[in-house]
């Protein structure tokens, strides 16, 4: 595997992006370890028509079946397993990424609780100077989600908002989704032509 990456999908609106993420990470030969919050769950199913199952084993492939690849290895830990790789330095991925990221999360991982895997493995991102990129979708931001954010950008951490751009004229939704997800891509380090890049 070329690539081992964290990605966590939590409550805020968004599981699109999320989905297309874990896809081409797939795609490109990652090794994907996925962790879902409660919400995550109720907003893929209203979002989508991927409705994922109780338990990681049901929900892996459920997961595998919608992004229809072979490609890539993916992983579905419970979101209190303490014993999956996410949780500790020594095991955990060089990068993590929470597509969509709540500000509930947010906030969560900006007081440094871990209270959850997704949180926890987020502490260790920060901790072990790892790269951690956090997908908000929320409008309008309060002026508690901007310290949030200007709190952990100053730890580090990407802050990306689900906010595609149209200088590639995008003509349908999946080209907007597509647009925020190679400049997730670019980030990780990942080649992608999802869109051509400025200048191009």
């Amino acid at each position: 595997m070329s690539k081992r990456v964290t990605l966590a999908f939590t409550g805020a609106s968004g599981a699109p992006y999320g989905l297309r993420l874990l896809q081409c990470l797939l795609l490109a030969d990652c090794e994907v370890f996925v962790i879902l919050s409660k919400a995550a769950r109720i907003v893929i199913g209203t979002e989508t028509e991927l409705s994922l199952p109780a338990g990681t084993g049901k929900a892996e492939q459920a997961l595998r079946d919608w992004v229809a690849t072979d490609k890539g290895k993916l992983v579905v830990c419970g979101l209190e397993q303490w014993t999956a790789p996410v949780a500790s330095g020594s095991g955990a991925p060089a990068a993590m990424v929470v597509c969509p990221c709540s500000t509930g999360t947010l906030s969560a991982i900006a007081s440094g609780a871990s209270d959850n895997l997704i949180e926890r493995a987020a502490d260790v991102a920060i901790k072990e100077g790892r790269k951690l990129i956090l997908v908000p979708r929320e409008t309008p931001f309060s002026a508690i989600h901007l310290e949030n954010m200007l709190k952990l950008s100053r730890l580090g951490v990407t802050i990306m908002p689900a906010a595609p751009g149209f200088y590639h004229q995008p003509e349908s939704v999946s080209d907007l989704v597509d647009f925020m997800v190679a400049r997730l891509l670019d980030h990780l380090g990942i080649e992608q032509s999802l869109v051509k890049r400025w200048g191009e």
